[in-house]
């Protein structure tokens, strides 16, 4: 990782597959990550660690199994580790997360939408 700032912008620019989450950062033991979503993903929890959203453009929400948390812009909603949730997009939106390093995407879930975060240069 660099010594410069990042720019969440340009990172943003620099890649358009959804669901893939992209290393911009690190800070001790946790990794900061870009993703791009759109449509639904799969129900899941994190038995481990909490997980931050932050909504940086369009509009995410997270289905909990009592209530929907809907995020807009500026807005962040961390998720309790072991707490089932969905994140939806029903349009392109862009977040951040930040998660302990090697969290995987899908939690205790797996299946085929599991990917390991990539390093975005």
């Amino acid at each position: 990782m660099s010594a410069l700032p990042v720019n969440l912008a340009d990172k943003l620019s620099q890649f358009s597959d959804l669901w893939s989450q992209k290393k911009v950062a690190v800070l001790n033991d946790y990794e900061v990550k870009l993703a791009k979503l759109k449509g639904e993903f799969v129900w899941h929890s994190h038995e481990d660690t909490d997980e931050l959203f932050l909504v940086i453009s369009g509009r995410l929400t997270i289905r909990l199994r009592d209530t929907d948390v809907v995020l807009e812009p500026g807005e962040l909603f961390v998720v309790p580790r072991g707490v089932e949730h969905c994140p939806v997009a029903e349009e392109e939106t862009a977040i951040l997360l930040f998660e302990p390093a090697g969290t995987m995407n899908t939690g205790d879930a797996g299946g085929p939408m599991t990917k390991a975060a990539e390093i975005l240069g």
